[in-house]
């Protein structure tokens, strides 16, 4: 056992847990220790392409877009586990208290990283090949890692690596539409007449509110479109006043992004859309041969299986409509706590989860 899971069996009184899975969790444990935030993924990179190469992969290596890739078997079924390496900010203590792992991207999205490949390092069919990536940018606008990866041919099966708790399988996210909306007006005297820039900025949130809970109607949920205002600010040179609201909108798959862009066109006045990024949502549903074999090995874990649909984005919405074929997305974690100053995940639900995936692996 590596000097790193003696001090935390040592420190955390989980001497039985880190003999047991010494190997899964040491994995687990550096991959979140090495900061990687996105852009800035390089280390971890590395580190998870040295780990695929230490575990039996055929191969690993870093692609063209920095993503890091490991592939074993050459079977003719392919299946594509497609995670993201890649975290936002915060700095978080990585350590492990009563049998949980704190740290960030312990959850979003390093947990399932570490399961693929741990699950694949421990599947044994012969008739598959198994390609897992750790994908980078997924945080940041854009997920390069992602795009480069839907340039491949199209696989049998693909699974993304986001947490959706050890015993659901997530069936779909939102799309997304980023934008700043930025005014600018001559300077006035706040005495005067006529509104202040900051003024109209909150009149043009207000409106696209009202744009869109009209399109929403009595959708809610993952059916309904989503909206952030991720921050306002305003500024003058002594001449002119200049507004700027950074905007962050949810789309579900039966929303298309061009409706939602002719409604930012309609509102916008003398105002300037700047676009960030665009992303239709995605969805499957049940019927997907990968459900039946995923159920069966949760119950044989002793969990109740169940659905969710995700009102965040993911790499889904990037791969899925490209490849069409069987998808979803799977990994320990509970989702609520990314990007939080709690981020953190439980060792036995990961452990819970290789053992779920590497039967579901030998199935397929």
């Amino acid at each position: 056992m590596s000097s790193r899971l003696e001090t935390l069996a040592a420190n955390d009184d989980l001497a039985d847990l880190t003999m047991r899975n010494a190997s899964q969790i040491d994995l687990l444990h550096g991959l979140v220790a090495i900061q990687s935030l996105s852009g800035q993924e390089r280390n971890a990179v590395n580190y998870l392409v040295a780990e695929m190469k230490a575990r039996g992969f055929d191969d690993a290596y870093v692609d063209r877009a920095g993503n890091a890739v490991g592939v074993k078997g050459s079977g003719p079924t392919k299946i594509v586990l497609l995670g993201h390496i890649d975290t936002v900010p915060g700095d978080i203590p990585v350590r492990v208290i009563d049998g949980v792992l704190h740290g960030r991207g312990a959850c979003d999205a390093k947990g399932p990283l570490a399961t693929f490949v741990a699950a694949t390092e421990q599947a044994t069919g012969e008739n598959v090949t198994i390609t897992v990536v750790g994908a980078v940018g997924e945080e940041s606008i854009g997920s390069p890692g992602a795009r480069e990866v839907a340039t491949w041919p199209a696989p049998h099966f693909c699974i993304i690596g986001e947490p959706s708790s050890w015993d659901a399988v997530c069936l779909g996210y939102r799309g997304t539409v980023s934008f700043t909306y930025r005014l600018r007006q001559a300077g006035r005297h706040t005495a005067g007449p006529g509104e202040t820039v900051g003024e109209l900025g909150v009149l043009f949130w207000n409106t696209l509110l009202a744009g869109i809970q009209q399109i929403n109607g009595d959708a809610e949920g993952f059916n309904a479109v989503g909206w952030s205002l991720r921050s306002i600010n305003t500024s003058t040179d002594g001449l002119y006043d200049t507004v700027e609201m950074s905007i962050g909108l949810r789309l579900p798959p039966s929303v298309p992004s061009k409706l939602i862009l002719n409604l930012l066109d309609s509102l916008k006045d003398q105002g300037e859309i700047v676009l960030h990024g665009v992303q239709e949502g995605y969805s499957t549903d049940k019927r997907n041969p990968m459900t039946p074999p995923f159920l069966r090995a949760i119950r044989a874990q002793g969990g109740n299986p169940r659905f969710t649909r995700k009102l965040g984005t993911a790499d889904m919405t990037v791969v899925g409509p490209v490849w069409q074929c069987p998808i979803v997305a799977y990994g320990p974690g509970d989702a609520s706590l990314d990007h939080t100053p709690e981020e953190r995940i439980d060792l036995d639900d990961y452990l819970r989860a290789v053992r779920v995936l590497t039967s579901m692996l030998n199935e397929l």
